[in-house]
């Protein structure tokens, strides 16, 4: 941790990694934690695990973590953080991965926040460019972070385990299970997936607090259009009203059932908490707008879609109906 006594700035130094060696089994900001700590990233081991995603643009942070733990001397905890216990671990001398919102057609992204300014109240965060790194005022970050529930992934030596031993990890355990459970569905293995995630549910009372692992269950169950779906997105709206996927998957279930007047209602609150996360959901919205006979403000959902995806495949057909 970096700290001058005259300075407000707490700062971790951290490796400055590629962005070519951002891998979906072996994300950057793995990779980044990786080197902090004094390992190698074990390249053959993430070529291996790379060729079962060949074409998959997202990344697989369960592979990832696997990796670490069982080749290298590192272990990690995927929990619920806080901007008290972000501060804590940055003096601790642990940097922290957090998921953020994305922007454009990115749903959300990962972080590494290295440390933080006490007097102008930002955030530190990690750029992969030369003397470069990120300040976001905390007000700012804490409105995004709450949009993932605060996800965190915690990346450690195994030999620094007994300073945390003590502390309390809330969901590690059931957040693991939500990303084997999306490794699965990446995999198409869609009913183990569904599987592990209600065995879970069955056998733990913290799961059934958890957004993370009802948002992935909830997912799945809205891709076989099973109405249950609207209850765990329900759930976790009770738990987090700021859980922006929630209300879009509400809003997807809705638009796909015709129930118009929902779907619209949800991607309005989706949009609230966020009007720049994800730009194709203006698109949808445009579309419940259109069957509800309002093409005023369908025109206007659609101009922000283009506002947001300048390049969407479909931009000559949208800007057709714009114009009419």
């Amino acid at each position: 941790m970096y700290k001058n006594e005259d300075s407000s700035l707490h700062q971790i130094s951290l490796p400055l990694v590629n962005k070519n060696e951002d891998k979906n089994v072996f994300p950057l900001v793995i990779n980044v934690l990786t080197r902090f700590w004094g390992e190698e990233p074990p390249k053959s081991e993430i070529d291996s695990r790379s060729k079962n995603y060949y074409g998959y643009k997202g990344s697989v942070f369960i592979e990832g973590l696997e990796i670490i733990e069982k080749k290298l001397k590192l272990s990690s905890k995927v929990y619920r953080g806080s901007l008290s216990d972000l501060k804590r671990r940055l003096d601790q001398g642990f940097p922290l991965i957090v998921i953020l919102p994305g922007i454009s057609e990115t749903i959300q992204f990962a972080t590494i926040v290295s440390g933080y300014d006490e007097e102008e109240k930002r955030i530190i965060t990690y750029v992969p460019e030369p003397d470069s790194f990120g300040a976001i005022p905390e007000e700012k970050f804490m409105e995004a972070w709450i949009q993932d529930d605060f996800l965190t992934i915690l990346i450690y030596p195994e030999d620094v385990k007994d300073i945390l031993k003590s502390d309390s990890f809330l969901f590690d355990q059931s957040n693991k299970i939500s990303f084997k459970a999306e490794r699965m569905k990446i995999l198409g293995n869609t009913e183990d997936a569904l599987r592990l995630l209600q065995k879970e549910l069955n056998q733990s009372t913290e799961a059934n607090r958890n957004p993370q692992l009802l948002l992935m269950l909830a997912g799945i169950l809205n891709e076989r259009d099973d109405s249950q779906c609207v209850e765990y997105y329900q759930k976790i709206i009770e738990i987090n009203p700021k859980y922006y996927l929630a209300h879009r998957g509400l809003g997807n279930y809705y638009l796909k059932r015709g129930n118009y007047n929902l779907s619209n209602k949800h991607y309005i609150e989706a949009t609230q908490i966020s009007p720049t996360r994800y730009g194709p959901i203006y698109k949808n919205l445009g579309l419940t707008y259109v069957h509800l006979g309002d093409n005023a403000s369908a025109k206007e959902s659609f101009k922000e879609y283009l506002n947001q995806v300048p390049e969407a495949k479909d931009r000559k057909n949208i800007l057709e109906f714009i114009e009419s």
